[in-house]
């Protein structure tokens, strides 16, 4: 990924809204562990997501019972986690679906 914030819309915005990217601790953690391949298209998915988050292959949704954290799909089995705070959204986890459970 290159810089350090990168525009992301939010859900309810027009699809061309750009929001900033901040990544927490953990999500740079995970993202270091992803295999090359994961990688990259983990940052096509972060691309696609700062510039049109309601893209249908991203599968974006809210994850139930726990506030404000959605979930967008990478590949079958790789997801990333983030929240949204005022024109920023927080990537929080990246990695293969059981990181829905962890905390970031």
């Amino acid at each position: 990924m290159t810089g350090e914030k990168q525009g992301l819309p939010a859900r309810q915005c027009p699809s061309r809204a750009q929001f900033k990217i901040s990544r927490t601790e953990s999500f740079v953690r995970d993202f270091k562990s992803l295999p090359k391949e994961i990688q990259e298209r983990a940052e096509k998915t972060i691309l696609r997501l700062a510039q049109h988050q309601i893209h249908p292959a991203l599968r974006v949704k809210k994850m139930k019972g726990v506030g404000n954290i959605w979930e967008a799909r990478i590949t079958l089995a790789y997801r990333v986690t983030f929240h949204r705070a005022g024109d920023t959204l927080i990537l929080r986890r990246i990695g293969t679906h059981d990181i829905l459970q962890k905390e970031a």
